[in-house]
Formats: C-alpha cells, structure tokens, sequence
C-alpha cells in the first residue's frame, strides 16, 4: 500500500462511501471523522449532494473550509451562516443543453429536473410535475422541488447557466439517454452516473476532481498529500487527482478496480475503520 505518512486531506463522497443506507452517518464514523479533524487532516465532503442536503453531515462531523458540492459544479466555505465567500460556480451548464434534456424528458416520458444557481432569481431546484421520482429524491435528500416549466424557468431574466441538470430512471433508459447528450453536445457537458437511477449532466470540465483540485488549491495542500474515498463513477475523477484512493467493497466494479485499496462496505463503516487504522 502507498505511504500515508505524508496525508494532510481526505476527500470524502457521502452517499455508498460514508453515508449508510437509511441516510444516517454511524456513531463511529462521526467519532472516527472528528478524531481525525482533532489530529490535523482537513475534511473536504466531495458530494453530488447540494449543500444544504448535505449539511446535516458536515455539521456532525465538524468539518470547516470549502467544500465540493453537484459533482464540483459548486463550491461553498463551511459552515454555512459564517461563509466569507458565495458559492462559487466554476462553470454552468449551458442554457442550450436544459433545452434539449427537457425535449429528452418530455418525448421519453422521463423525469427530470435541474438545479440553478443560488444567485439567480429561480428556486433552487424545478422540476415540471408531480412523480415518484420526485418523491424518491425528496426522501433521499430532504430537498423539495418547485413545480414550473422548466423552458420557461430558463429564460428568467438574469439565468445564464444551472448548475446540472438530474434524468432520474432506470439503467437502461440512461443508457439510452448518455449517448444522444455526447453526441449532441460533445466535450460541452460532463455526464455521470451518481446513484443506480441518477444521471446527472453537467458542464464540461466540471467534475469532482476539478472541483477538489480548487478546494486544495486554495487551502495549500498538494493532490499527493490527499487521500480520495468513493463509490461510484462520479467519483473517479477523484482518484484520477489524488495521491491515494479507496473504495467500499459495495462500489461499483470500476469504482473497486481503479481504487489502490477496497475497504469494508459502508454498512461496515469501513472507511473509518481504515481511517482509525491508519490515523488514530
């Protein structure tokens, strides 16, 4: 295994790495995650999650500084109420691109919906009808969304971009979806897969290892110096970047293969027994 002597930041994915089934963080690895912020390693939560879904973690695990929200499409100093700095986005989701996934959702009868930028004067999260799925993402993420059209929404005066876009359905209709967007649009957007029914699209270059490659930038620590935990394919481009990666045995096949070390499954909290291991 590589030396971890050198580690000074672990970025963490929430959902299948940390997070258990019911959406709850363990006893232990709350304890594990503080112990370890106690000792000197930042905490960075690299997260599909918005920030607000995903305060709830931040908060009992104690983690400060910025931190990678949507996939690296927003970025936010933790905690929240005492932000310096807005959110940053790094880049959005073109305008042309919400267009044609709405005419995607609507001829596929698929549901969709799209997350806009704090700035502008739009709910946070819009989708165009009541589902299922819609009721799955609420339970899952606390985040409720606003019923509107969606074409509409976008031509808000001011609305220059969203912060990603979100096709929620089974594996076979996102694979039949994935391949209209590359085609159409290209190096433009950046499509991943996060859970087994999310398939998020979002601008190009936007990743998670774009967006921990900013976080470390700004707080002084090197890729090398970072050890990367995930479970999905959002989550390689995190490994791609830093210097040691890990994955629980419940990831998906390439998440375990591209990963220097496969820990115990979350149900297991394996990541923090690996954590207390090699750093308490």
């Amino acid at each position: 295994m590589k030396d971890l002597s050198k580690t000074r930041a672990l970025a963490l994915d929430l959902d299948g790495t940390i997070v258990l089934p019911d959406n709850s963080l363990s006893g232990y690895t709350i304890d594990i995650l503080q112990r370890c912020i106690a000792r000197g390693l930042r905490i960075i939560l690299c997260t599909g999650r918005s920030s607000e879904s995903s305060e709830k973690y931040r908060a009992a695990i104690g983690a400060e500084g910025p931190m990678v929200y949507f996939n690296g499409a927003e970025i936010v100093d933790a905690p929240m109420k005492k932000q310096g700095n807005p959110p940053q986005y790094p880049a959005l989701l073109p305008l042309e691109v919400v267009d044609f996934c709405v005419d995607l959702s609507r001829s596929m009868g698929v549901y969709f919906q799209v997350y806009f930028p704090q700035t502008v004067n739009i709910p946070r999260l819009v989708t165009e009808k009541t589902s299922t799925e819609w009721e799955m993402y609420f339970r899952h993420t606390g985040t409720p969304p606003s019923f509107h059209d969606i074409k509409e929404a976008i031509r808000t005066p001011g609305c220059t971009g969203a912060v990603k876009g979100m096709f929620l359905t089974d594996f076979e209709t996102q694979e039949k979806i994935r391949p209209l967007l590359i085609e159409r649009f290209g190096s433009r957007i950046y499509v991943t897969r996060t859970l087994v029914t999310f398939l998020e699209v979002l601008a190009g270059g936007v990743s998670k290892g774009t967006g921990l490659k900013r976080v470390l930038d700004r707080i002084g620590i090197g890729p090398e110096e970072t050890a990367a935990f995930g479970d999905e394919e959002s989550d390689l481009p995190l490994f791609a970047l830093a210097g040691f990666s890990a994955a629980p045995a419940n990831a998906k096949e390439k998440v375990r293969n591209a990963a220097d070390l496969v820990l115990g499954a979350n149900t297991e909290d394996g990541v923090a027994v690996f954590l207390e291991e090699q750093f308490l």
